[in-house]
């Protein structure tokens, strides 16, 4: 007997070994260091541990893979709350484990279903790539939304892999990925017991990677038609702990005229300086806005730079997180204001309700979103502007493409990050958005990663992380609109609404 339990708990501590194993191997895949091709197996350990648990017990499972997973993505997190947000550490520490428990609730729960699916005769094969995808998309927007890490996201870099996005969004590639796991599983528990070999799913996977590879190498042969656009990405490098000093307000300026004038070749050119490039309000230090405007006017050039804003509403006022358009006639243009705000970053949610608590980073007060998702007109077409981790949102990329935007416009401060794997995470997310609605996309970082980004997902530049630096580069302006920015997420809202049936089929009772 007592033999009987010391085996039986050698099995439960194998099982979340391999869980673990799994959450280790997810984090890999992501950058840094990046290892894609991990994720093409990443699940593997975690469906061998789940083969025959119960459905509870699946659900510990996927849980602890989703904590490993999701704690060796976010950790940089801790940088963020004690550097920047002044926690201690252990404040920082548990509101870090609270955030990874959160996420590892969808892969928990996707596992649950799975080993209930498969009670009712429902394989792996067909529960789980739907459900994942469903589990991404609801992650995507509940609780503001959070779509950091979606599997998809992990083989930005296999260019012709990627480009089916712009009819299925980043969804259709962690589709492809998830389903690929199960096929590789089915593989390896064949060749253990030498059972027959999943040659359907097999088959189906072949079928589905040279479909879309296929794809993926037309559309990457095919030229680009678009207006051709010389683009500048100005990065400052003003440390975080300086940027808000008004001490510390005239250098900041001087610093990106002195970058902006050596970059700057020609007339024409779209010069991009970061989010709160400039730390003040545009609309009320004339001194600071008149050397802008000059220099915009001295290089013949359109310049886009992040400000904050103000609008008066009556008695009331709203701050926005905004990036104003500089004409080369020296004149504000327009401005865009931050749809989707960073929560206890630019805002506190429920504030009413939770007056003991503050903003994590250091600024001019709670932000309000803007009214809507407007392009602003350049020389050469209209631009998009995606304010920081906007570019994580493929629904705002498209509203500004719906609305007319032959670019994207990435400005962002990833200063918060240090010197982490965030940043080049967050660059991975936002080639999608170019691909999704073929619009290049140009990026300006206050400490790196500033780049440029074409229509097919080319990175045709990088900054260094914290250098002062400037990226040049000529762009074509995109020329039509998608599938995917026409109709958008229509794939993953179909493996919701399969992943909603198989819950029901799940669930349904037997009748005698």
């Amino acid at each position: 007997m007592r033999k009987s339990k010391m085996n039986l708990g050698r099995s439960a501590a194998g099982r979340y070994l391999l869980a673990l194993l799994s959450g280790g191997m997810l984090a890999l895949a992501f950058p840094e260091p990046g290892i894609s091709a991990l994720a093409w197996i990443a699940f593997v350990p975690l469906f061998l541990a789940a083969a025959g648990a119960s459905p509870g017990e699946g659900f510990r499972l996927g849980f602890t893979a989703g904590c490993a997973a999701y704690a060796g993505i976010l950790y940089w997190l801790n940088i963020v709350m004690t550097t920047y947000g002044k926690l201690p550490l252990a404040a920082s520490v548990a509101l870090y484990l609270a955030l990874a428990g959160y996420l590892a609730l969808y892969p928990g729960i996707v596992v649950w279903l799975t080993r209930r699916c498969e009670s009712k005769r429902i394989g792996l094969m067909l529960s789980f790539p739907f459900l994942w995808v469903a589990g991404e998309l609801v992650r995507s927007y509940l609780l503001t939304g959070f779509p950091w890490a979606n599997l998809g996201y992990s083989q930005y870099r296999t260019l012709p892999l990627i480009q089916i996005s712009d009819l299925t969004g980043v969804y259709g590639v962690s589709f492809l990925v998830a389903f690929a796991n199960v096929v590789f599983y089915r593989i390896w528990v064949s060749m253990r017991h030498r059972e027959r070999y999943p040659v359907t799913g097999l088959l189906a996977l072949l079928v589905l990677i040279a479909a879309t590879m296929g794809y993926g190498v037309i559309a990457l042969s095919r030229p680009e038609k678009g207006e051709l656009q010389r683009v500048l990405m100005v990065q400052g490098n003003i440390r975080q702990e300086q940027k808000w000093d008004p001490a510390f307000q005239q250098s900041t300026v001087a610093t990106y005229e002195r970058l902006t004038r050596k970059g700057a070749q020609s007339p024409g050119t779209l010069v991009v300086w970061p989010e709160s490039a400039l730390p003040f309000f545009l609309q009320s230090e004339p001194r600071y806005a008149a050397r802008v405007k000059a220099l915009a006017a001295e290089l013949k050039s359109y310049l886009l730079t992040g400000s904050p804003a103000y609008d008066q509403e009556g008695e009331k006022v709203r701050y926005l997180n905004s990036a104003f358009l500089i004409s080369p006639a020296g004149v504000v243009a327009g401005r865009s204001d931050k749809l989707h705000l960073v929560p206890f970053g630019e805002y506190v949610p429920l504030a009413s309700l939770l007056p003991f608590v503050n903003k994590l980073v250091e600024g001019i007060g709670d932000f309000s979103p803007g009214k809507g998702a407007t392009p602003l007109k350049t020389g050469n077409g209209k631009i998009g502007v995606l304010v920081c981790f906007e570019g994580i949102f493929p629904e705002v990329a498209r509203a500004y493409v719906e609305n007319g935007a032959t670019m994207l416009v990435n400005i962002t401060n990833d200063a918060w990050f240090g010197r982490s794997s965030a940043p080049y995470q967050h660059l991975s997310m936002t080639v999608f958005r170019a691909v999704e609605n073929r619009v290049p996309l140009v990026r300006a970082a206050n400490t790196g990663i500033s780049s440029v980004i074409d229509s097919k997902g080319h990175i045709r530049g990088m900054t260094p992380l914290f250098e002062e630096a400037t990226l040049s580069g000529e762009v074509r302006m995109g020329t039509g609109g998608t599938f995917y920015s026409r109709y958008g997420d229509i794939f993953a809202l179909l493996c919701l609404g399969t992943g909603i049936a198989l819950g029901a089929a799940c669930f349904r009772k037997k009748r005698f």
